[in-house]
């Protein structure tokens, strides 16, 4: 068939989701005109909010053309999202299994039936701190060589507005009332590249092509030039790794300033070793009889010479473990200290916190998907 019909799923999400998008957002659509009629397409669409799926699905059930989305297995698992889901026809992605393949081969099936298939070349919502398109990740070339389909640029704006990419608070700021921008463009010229073999180098050359298209097409939405060279989440993490790994030297530089105790128990800084010897006190009398003497807290010990309230919190210490968090560095302040790994996803922590997870391939920490 030439184009996909358009089924009971997507007129019954319609009838649910259009009446608050059209009360609570103003929209501005342009480029309707560059949606082919009929036949199988790829839409490539930047991605900066949760909420942009829906302003552009409504941009694209408009037109008469409604769009398969690539979207993460999980949504398929159960309850009414899944049914939808289902139902409207969107593709799983099976990410980082055996089955991995399957969305695009799935994608390739829908193109050759005459449906839209949308991508999200950038695999998840932006990172780019003043929210421009990332560097794309290859799917969306893949499918456009093997199937020689039209590409429509399509850049939106506005969602991210009334709920901004990794705010702290997800939350719908809907007052005052944001204005929905999308605009789809020509077909991209890929002619160049057909017929010829798919290495890894012409597959990052073709998708460099689309994102240009789509972050041009941004450039005219908000009437502002890009950045040069588009954000690169995976230089971003290896510099995040760099800089981890120069706390971490730091951190070990300073720990080696301290003076281990012979008897195992809470290192002290050289500075505020007892004179006399003992480390149960810092007024520089040694203990004789295991009890006596005041530290630094106004404490009085009770316990052996080598406890002391060294933290400033004025309760003395029983517990001689100088290393609470495992990574390797002494703890003087009565916190975790030092850097280590919290989270699973190599960052360091420096306060006992998780770190900042980071984007990795096709797996995103904000639950997108991307082929």
């Amino acid at each position: 068939m030439s184009r996909r019909r358009i089924g009971f799923w997507y007129r019954l999400m319609a009838v649910a989701l259009k009446p608050p998008l059209v009360v609570f957002f103003k929209r501005e659509w342009r480029g309707i005109e560059n949606i082919p009629a009929d036949g199988g397409f790829i839409t490539a669409v930047n991605h900066n909010s949760y909420l942009d799926p829906l302003s552009y699905a409504h941009f694209q059930y408009n037109t008469g053309r409604v769009p398969r989305f690539l979207a993460k297995d999980g949504l398929f698992k159960g309850g009414i999202v899944a049914s939808a889901m289902r139902g409207t026809g969107q593709i799983p992605v099976y990410r980082e299994t055996t089955n991995a393949l399957d969305a695009f081969r799935a994608a390739i099936a829908a193109i050759e039936s005459g449906e839209c298939v949308a991508f999200y070349p950038e695999g998840t919502l932006t990172r780019d701190p003043e929210v421009w398109p990332m560097t794309g990740k290859t799917g969306v070339a893949r499918v456009a060589l093997k199937t020689e389909c039209p590409v429509i640029p399509v850049a939106q704006w506005g969602a991210n507005l009334a709920m901004p990419p990794y705010a702290k608070q997800k939350r719908l700021r809907l007052f005052p009332r944001k204005r929905l921008q999308v605009l789809a463009g020509e077909p991209v010229d890929l002619t160049r590249y057909y017929g010829l073999e798919p290495t890894p180098e012409l597959l990052k050359e073709v998708t460099e092509v689309i994102m240009a298209e789509v972050t041009s097409l941004l450039e005219e939405l908000r009437g502002e030039k890009a950045p040069d060279t588009p954000f690169d989440p995976r230089q971003a993490r290896i510099a995040q790794r760099r800089r981890a790994a120069a706390r971490r030297e730091a951190e070990a530089a300073a720990a080696g300033d301290r003076k281990p105790e012979p008897s195992g128990g809470r290192e002290v800084p050289k500075e505020r070793a007892d004179s006399a010897g003992s480390t149960g006190n810092d007024d520089g009398r040694a203990d004789t009889s295991g009890s006596g003497g005041t530290d630094s807290s106004g404490v009085t010990d009770s316990t052996p010479d080598n406890y002391s309230a060294v933290d400033g919190d004025r309760v003395a210490e029983t517990n001689s473990v100088a290393d609470r968090d495992g990574d390797g560095v002494a703890d003087s302040d009565g916190t975790t200290g030092g850097a280590s790994v919290v989270d699973g996803d190599s960052t360091v922590g420096t306060t006992g916190r998780t770190g900042i997870a980071g984007t990795t391939g096709i797996t995103s920490t904000t639950g997108e998907s991307s082929t």
